[in-house]
């Protein structure tokens, strides 16, 4: 602390001078470590509901939504993406014409990230972190981030063909969107086959 320095006759003369100081870097201090809290503990969160999104992609004529059942193959092939086993027996997704829109989630660090992610005709359209749950990795949401995304397809080997740059701090959260980007991406292949509208 300040007040250490305060040593020998003029100790008594220092010490309000001193203190004084100590209170002055304190005041400005206290503002900026509230704001870095505040702002870590509110960096997650809603920025978009599912239903919300949906509407926004298909406006005034939303389809009713409809399930894919991942068979054997389709669920170990999204475990290779993922680098874990899906747990889930089908997705919902929503379809017009040769557009799809999957709402989907994956673990950044410890928590789930909803993200809304637009196919059409076989290629990314529009990529939205819709609530965001983790204390770090925010920056995901930010169109700086998502758009990199835009007119990106899937090659063979189930990644995608655009390379997506990643963010310092965030790196989980990136991997997270892009793996989500690739099973999106791979859905909707299969979707398309099956039924190719």
């Amino acid at each position: 602390m300040l007040l250490a320095i305060a040593v020998g006759p003029k100790a008594c003369l220092r010490a309000p001078f001193l203190r004084m100081l100590e209170y002055a870097a304190m005041s400005r201090l206290v503002p900026l470590v509230f704001l870095f809290v505040f702002k870590t503990l509110h960096a997650g969160g809603v920025y978009q509901e599912p239903d919300a999104f949906i509407a926004e992609v298909f406006g005034d004529n939303v389809p009713k939504a409809e399930v894919l059942w991942l068979n054997k193959d389709l669920k170990n092939t999204i475990a290779d993406i993922l680098d874990h086993a899906y747990q889930g027996l089908r997705v919902r997704y929503w379809r017009q014409g040769n557009t799809t829109a999957w709402i989907l989630d994956e673990i950044g660090k410890d928590k789930p990230i909803t993200t809304g992610i637009v196919i059409k005709d076989g290629r990314i359209e529009r990529v939205r972190v819709l609530i965001f749950r983790e204390s770090r990795g925010w920056e995901v949401r930010h169109t700086f981030f998502t758009d990199q995304f835009i007119n990106a397809g899937l090659k063979s080997d189930t990644r995608l063909d655009q390379t997506i740059d990643n963010i310092s701090g965030a790196t989980l959260s990136v991997r997270a969107i892009t793996k989500l980007a690739r099973i999106a991406l791979l859905l909707d292949q299969t979707v398309t086959q099956q039924d190719p509208k």
